[in-house]
């Protein structure tokens, strides 16, 4: 009984290890009266690759599609029927992860699937995929970053950071 205490406290201590590493975060926003949020988890650099070859991400068994975060599949919300890109996103509830193939080009996929672990992804459920519009940031970005903006009237920008690599989308809201 005390070895199987032992084992259950370890692993408790592990997982809450790991999410420490990546905590949980958030970024939402009211444009034109409706809310639109994302919550996901946030790993940083820690000193590894993460994209292209040999990098952290080429290691998940989802590659070369990314959850976008840590941990649980990013979420993603929206009250209003958006404009993502030129993808038509109806309200409601999706997840999201990313196409990182080529680094420097990667392709938001907005996934109709919902609650699955991070690295569950199922391909058929894709509401669709829109390229984005991809920089470089002036400096390394070592926490895993995602926020929306407000852009006047009834528009928004979704931003991904990490690493070397800053990518965004425009939404609108219809």
């Amino acid at each position: 009984m005390r070895i199987v205490l032992l084992c259950s406290s370890a692993l408790i201590a592990s997982v809450g290890l790991v999410q420490a590493q990546s905590p949980p975060a958030k970024t939402s926003i009211a444009v034109g009266g409706k809310n639109i949020s994302v919550k996901y988890s946030a790993p940083s650099v820690r000193g590894r690759k993460i994209f292209g070859d040999g990098g952290r991400i080429s290691q998940d068994s989802t590659y070369p599609v990314w959850r976008a975060g840590a941990n649980e599949a990013t979420a993603f919300h929206t009250d209003a029927d958006l404009d993502v890109a030129g993808l038509k996103v109806p309200s409601g509830n999706y997840t999201l992860f990313v196409l990182v193939k080529d680094p420097d080009a990667w392709q938001l996929i907005i996934n109709k699937q919902t609650g699955q672990g991070g690295l569950d992804y199922e391909q058929s459920q894709d509401l669709g995929r829109v390229k984005m519009t991809m920089s470089k940031p002036p400096a390394l970005i070592e926490t895993f970053k995602i926020t929306l903006t407000d852009q006047g009237g009834n528009k928004a920008k979704l931003q991904l950071e990490w690493e070397n690599h800053v990518a965004s989308v425009p939404i609108t809201v219809k």
